[in-house]
């Protein structure tokens, strides 16, 4: 039997507020455990909240971003449930009336096609804190578990799909999509290490052709885009082989365990109606005028679509190298201040694609620490485009620029010694002393079929660029030397 994958993806991602979503508690990350959450946060007696307005402006640029409908009012309601960690007992969050509704994400596939996944809506709610299991002890051999109530009260905005996914890959591009709209927004830093954007991975097979959903299970808080890959791929393979051997699937919560590389049951799945949701009483419905969505939607930057469009139609760059620019929006600044210095496009794009990430992928560092600052690449990339240098000479000067050997690729090249000889006499005179040192290569070039000399050349121009330190002007030195060697013949 064939199978088909359904795939809906929950992405929670924290908001680049300075301060809670409901208190004035701050948001930075790395504090010492239970710091920052104030009474507000573990909602003590007497407490109220009050909405933060920058979560609000955050979760509705997302929405205008992904051409979402806009509520004219939201409301604020109890998600009512008990974990250790969350110290209220329920959940301010958004179940009947959220925040941002039914909008649409397109994802780009490796083989360059690109997909449609809808999004039924986006919420605002605040996260609960988190159980520490690691390194506590009572001191007896038992494990003990430390609560770390930071988080509380932390802005999220869940973004919730439609199943509308097919593959582990639909899935991740989906979720690099979701990060890239967001951190362009600037609304998240979508540090998916820090736990700023993470994602449940609710999963399921059918017969292909069936037209109703087989029963899903539900990954929680995967929190790479590689993990989201490996945990729908081994979900996937499970179920298909229970279901093969005439078992049925439970509609359960899982965890992905990484070192494993498996999932593992955690709980039966809840529905809504076992959290007893019911409106808020201490927040009023949020209601948005025209004139503030029309102030939003004017403030949006340049999209990442809108920026890959562009790098196509008015820069000439291929879909391909328009997408990997534009993947986001520290790359695309950077690749566009190389650009800027340099004057070329598609030399800035080479040298950003190539050189430049090839140094960054061996160094495991983020294109924002890049040793290389983008007007040092794009002055570089101009000494090449105006014959200063030649390719050899500039991936030397890129080296030296990375070990911190110069401010500027014109003071390397001076040190160097590294400045392309141009001047026709002084490559000739190189060309006359080659040829006059290699009597045995000039016989085989002379002897050989006018078809084959094109081959034999390369032994003349290697030694000419040997007697030049690399500096000659390779164009010059082959042209010259096809002129002088066919003269010989």
């Amino acid at each position: 039997m064939q199978w088909e994958t359904v795939i809906g993806l929950e992405v929670h991602v924290q908001l680049a507020t300075r301060s809670k979503i409901f208190s004035g508690a701050s948001t930075a990350f790395g504090a010492e455990p239970n710091t920052q959450a104030c009474a507000v946060d573990l909602g003590l007696p007497g407490v109220l909240p009050v909405l933060n307005e920058q979560a609000v402006a955050m979760a509705v640029q997302f929405g205008l971003a992904i051409h979402a409908e806009i509520p004219e009012v939201s409301v604020f309601d109890r998600k009512n449930y008990f974990y250790p960690d969350l110290p209220k007992g329920y959940q301010t969050s958004q179940m009947y009336h959220p925040i941002v509704g039914a909008g649409e994400v397109e994802i780009t596939l490796e083989d360059g096609s690109s997909k449609r996944i809808r999004v039924h809506h986006a919420h605002l709610e605040e996260d609960a804190g988190k159980s520490l299991h690691e390194s506590f002890s009572d001191g007896m051999g038992h494990g003990m578990t430390g609560i770390d109530l930071n988080r509380a009260g932390t802005p999220l905005l869940e973004i919730v799909s439609e199943p509308d996914m097919r593959s582990a890959k639909e899935a991740a591009a989906y979720l690099k999509a979701i990060h890239s709209i967001v951190t362009y927004l600037g609304i998240s830093d979508g540090n998916m290490a820090e736990g700023s954007m993470r994602c449940d991975v609710n999963v399921s097979v059918r017969p292909v052709g069936q037209a109703e959903y087989g029963t899903r299970a539900e990954i929680k808080n995967v929190n790479s885009f590689r993990f989201v890959e490996r945990a729908i791929e081994f979900e996937v393979e499970r179920q298909i082989e229970l279901l093969e051997d005439g078992g049925k699937v439970v509609q359960e919560t899982r965890l992905f365990d990484p070192e494993r590389d498996e999932t593992r049951s955690m709980r039966t799945k809840e529905e809504a109606n076992d959290y007893r949701y019911f409106p808020c009483p201490d927040l009023l419905p949020v209601v948005l005028d025209r004139a503030y969505l029309d102030h939003l939607r004017e403030a949006l930057p340049e999209l990442p679509d809108e920026k890959r469009t562009r790098f196509q139609s008015a820069l000439g760059l291929s879909a391909y190298d328009a997408g990997v620019l534009s993947a986001t929006r520290e790359m695309a600044e950077f690749f566009e201040e190389v650009k800027d210095t340099c004057g070329d496009a598609k030399s800035a794009a080479n040298w950003v694609m190539g050189e430049l990430a090839g140094a960054l992928n061996r160094e495991g560092l983020p294109i924002t620490d890049s040793p290389v600052s983008a007007r040092q690449l794009g002055e570089l990339i101009g000494r090449v485009l105006d014959d200063t240098i030649n390719g050899k000479a500039a991936k030397q000067v890129f080296q030296a620029l990375w070990n911190g050997q110069g401010q500027s690729a014109d003071e390397v090249i001076e040190a160097k010694g590294l400045k392309q000889v141009t001047d026709t006499g002084a490559i000739e005179a190189m060309i006359d002393q080659v040829i006059g040192e290699s009597p045995a290569q000039v016989a085989q070039y002379r002897d050989a079929e006018p078809d084959k000399r094109g081959k034999m050349i390369g032994y003349f121009v290697g030694q000419v660029m040997k007697a030049s330190r690399g500096t000659a002007n390779p164009q010059q030195v082959n042209q010259l030397l096809k002129e002088k060697l066919d003269a010989l013949c």
